[in-house]
């Protein structure tokens, strides 16, 4: 269709934006749909706050595993070979207030191995799960300069 300041034997060069929009909204409802599914899901972790609640249960009456930098895994102190990891934290449990288990673990230890320790303390019936940082030794003093 020509316009009306336009010759018959004229090209039509002017780029007609509606296919473009149109396909631009159908890619935003794509996304918009499939954006929930994308999601992935993963472990929640508590945040540490700077005061205690009222009524909580201590950190000593919550189930305490331990994963040192060489692979030592202990629960509440006691050292536990890997694979009966979580039957000690289900026996753990069971004598808990409120069903959290405390990791902590080394700067040097691996992601996938804390992990582990987390989704086996999950499916032994924790409740909830908190990560602790390991306290390192203080760095040694410096030498003293001699001159």
């Amino acid at each position: 269709m020509a316009s009306a300041n336009q010759k018959a034997d004229e090209l039509i060069v002017d780029i007609n934006v509606t296919p473009l929009v149109d396909v631009c909204l159908v890619l935003v409802i794509i996304f918009m749909a499939v954006a929930p599914m994308a999601m992935t899901w993963g472990i929640s972790v508590l945040h540490s706050k700077a005061k205690t609640e009222e009524g909580k249960a201590s950190i000593e009456e919550n189930v305490q595993v331990k994963l040192s930098s060489d692979g030592k895994l202990t629960v509440n102190g006691a050292e536990v070979a890997p694979g009966a990891l979580q039957g000690k934290i289900s026996e753990a449990l069971a004598r808990s207030k409120d069903r959290m288990v405390t990791v902590t673990a080394d700067e040097s230890n691996h992601v996938g191995d804390v992990v582990d320790v987390l989704d086996t303390a999950k499916q032994a019936g924790a409740a909830k799960v908190a990560i602790l940082k390991s306290e390192a030794a203080p760095p040694p003093a410096p030498a003293p300069a001699q001159g």
